[in-house]
């Protein structure tokens, strides 16, 4: 074996790298890393102003930036004035103009807007009445002859079905209050003003008839009811309401709700106008489409003298069928 007395040259080693030795380049991967995020934010900017531009103008408007120094605007010189309330004994009356029409065949103008104040004028449904102001406690200001007086707001309505009415042969009220139905015919002037029938029935129990001016649109032999039993003679007056004969268990005219028949003449139904079998029939048979109904809520005493219901024995075999049903085979007949 051959010895050498020099040692072989050797490559230095690298330097050892210490933990320190990678923060440069991470600073570096930072700043590239911000740089980029800004970028993209200026371009992510710059879109949104030009696409909300675009829509601007695309929608007939102009793109306005916010400016911040804006000078105030000059005041009006000749502002408009508000309209004024005013003050008719206890109530208030704010100014509202708006033609309407009367619910009530012949309804009261009063002095104030008090039921107790002298009466000075009166209006039919011939015509609109022209609304001036509404008050605090419930009544209209109207102008009724070049003469200012009161009238109750819930005998007006804003229904203009109310001026085309005279198609129909008739008008039917329903007194809420009363459960009465009074049937009016034009007069020699054209008017609904000559009453000509009233049936006894049954409103909805908790108010649940609404009041207001509707128009009948369609009419049913037989129609399906809530709590799955069956009206005869049923006419729509609106949406859920109808007119209809008191309930029957199915479509028969011997299975009649004998005990819901009792109740004519009082509230006894869920929304609907419940009838004797011979009411609901004539409203069915003559009063087309377009007739108009108006259901209110009054004391006063109705043209025409409330019928008086017919009861049922519950006992007796009959009581299954409507005793005022025309129909021939009615034992009660």
């Amino acid at each position: 074996m051959k010895f050498s007395s020099q040692y072989e040259k050797r490559p230095p080693a690298p330097p050892q790298r210490t933990r320190g030795s990678k923060q440069p380049q991470n600073k570096a991967l930072i700043i590239v890393i911000v740089a980029l995020a800004v970028a993209l934010v200026c371009v992510l900017t710059a879109f949104l102003v030009q696409h909300f531009r675009q829509k601007q103008q695309a929608q007939g408007g102009t793109f306005t930036p916010e400016v911040t120094d804006v000078q105030p605007a000059v005041p009006q010189t000749d502002p408009v004035t508000e309209p004024q309330e005013e003050a008719v004994g206890d109530a208030t009356v704010h100014p509202y103009k708006i033609d309407m029409f009367s619910t009530t065949v012949t309804l009261n103008v009063r002095s104030a807007p008090d039921a107790n104040s002298a009466k000075v004028g009166m209006v039919g449904q011939e015509g609109p009445v022209h609304v001036t102001g509404h008050t605090s406690n419930g009544w209209y200001r109207v102008e009724v002859g070049g003469s200012t007086g009161y009238v109750a707001d819930k005998y007006l309505v804003e229904a203009p079905q109310l001026k085309e009415k005279a198609t129909s042969p008739y008008y039917v009220r329903v007194n809420r209050k009363q459960n009465i139905v009074t049937v009016y015919e034009r007069n020699e002037q054209g008017e609904y003003q000559k009453p000509v029938k009233a049936f006894v029935c049954s409103v909805g129990i908790d108010d649940k008839t609404p009041t207001g001016t509707y128009v009948i649109s369609e009419r049913y032999e037989w129609r399906l009811l809530s709590g799955n039993v069956y009206g005869q003679y049923a006419t729509r007056i609106d949406g859920p309401y109808l007119f209809h004969s008191v309930p029957y268990l199915k479509q028969a005219k011997d299975s009649l709700e004998y005990e819901e028949y009792n109740k004519l003449g009082e509230p006894a139904s869920l929304g609907c106008i419940r009838l004797a079998v011979e009411d609901s029939k004539w409203i069915h048979d003559n009063c087309p489409s377009g007739t108009v109904v108006t259901i209110y809520d009054s004391d006063e005493k109705e043209p025409l003298e409330k019928p008086t219901p017919t009861r049922i024995d519950v006992n007796d075999s009959r009581r299954g069928w409507d005793p005022k049903d025309p129909d021939p085979n009615n034992p009660w007949k």
